[in-house]
């Protein structure tokens, strides 16, 4: 999915105006949002023709939050530029192993299994107080 200037002249009033001394044009961005969509590819993987990622990134989170890219696939939509549906999806394949305690096992209340603290052995650690001379 490439977006040609000519299909971008048709929606560039849904993108807020350039100021300054702007290295990546919208239409890059656009291009690398979608191509980003399209190959389901990290940001740091966007290939080098589209300019650094981090602007990239930047720059399509700053329109995400003021709801521009809202906006723009709607009107790709509307000129029938791209036919896309956009939907969120997240799945994972993790397995997380529960400890026992976790699964409502009935948990431990005696510490000492023995009646007797002298079959246990000695102690892990001893607290050894010491007094500071002058207090």
């Amino acid at each position: 999915m490439t977006i040609t200037q000519e299909q971008f002249a048709r929606i560039e009033g849904c993108f807020p105006v350039q100021r300054g001394n702007v290295r990546v044009s919208n239409l890059d961005v656009l291009n690398a949002i979608l191509y980003v969509a399209e190959n389901g590819c990290k940001w740091r993987a966007l290939p080098p023709r589209f300019g650094r990622w981090h602007t990239i990134y930047t720059r399509m989170n700053r329109w995400a939050k003021a709801g521009v890219l809202d906006r723009v696939f709607t009107a790709l939509q509307d000129e029938e530029i791209i036919r896309i549906r956009v939907e969120a999806l997240a799945m994972d394949s993790t397995i997380v192993k529960v400890h026992p305690d976790g699964t409502g096992a009935e948990k431990k209340t005696v510490r000492n299994p023995s009646g007797d603290p002298g079959e246990d052995g000695r102690p892990k650690f001893i607290w050894l107080p010491q007094m500071l001379e002058g207090r």
